[in-house]
């Protein structure tokens, strides 16, 4: 099935949320119909444990750590979804960021 719009959820340090958002409004995500720069964020907490030969940006390997993050949802139009996550790639400080992208069933309404 194709589909015409994906969420993507990005988990991210709160002191990285700025840039984050300037590159997803560069690749122009977040653009539903008539409005620009949509983007939502909300204060989570995660935990990891980074694993012998990982190179955490926080947190000791082996340790589990526990730390405030902002989850960023945002809508992508499926055409511009490669250039999102690249977006987020190159911006994102985590040498594994978490970057959800989820297949929207519902089409966005056009403001035509």
């Amino acid at each position: 099935m194709e589909y015409d719009y994906v969420k993507l959820e990005i988990f991210i340090p709160e002191s990285h949320l700025d840039v984050l958002s300037k590159a997803l409004r560069k690749a122009d995500a977040g653009h539903i119909g008539r409005y620009d720069c949509v983007l939502s964020y909300s204060k989570v907490t995660s935990t990891w444990r980074p694993l012998e030969g990982a190179d955490p940006y926080s947190g000791t390997i082996g340790v589990l750590s526990e730390e405030e993050e902002c989850k960023v949802e945002v809508t992508v139009e499926a055409a511009r979804l490669d250039a999102a996550i690249d977006a987020v790639r190159r911006v994102h400080p985590y040498e594994e960021p978490v970057i959800n992208a989820i297949p929207l069933l519902r089409p966005m309404h056009s403001c035509v």
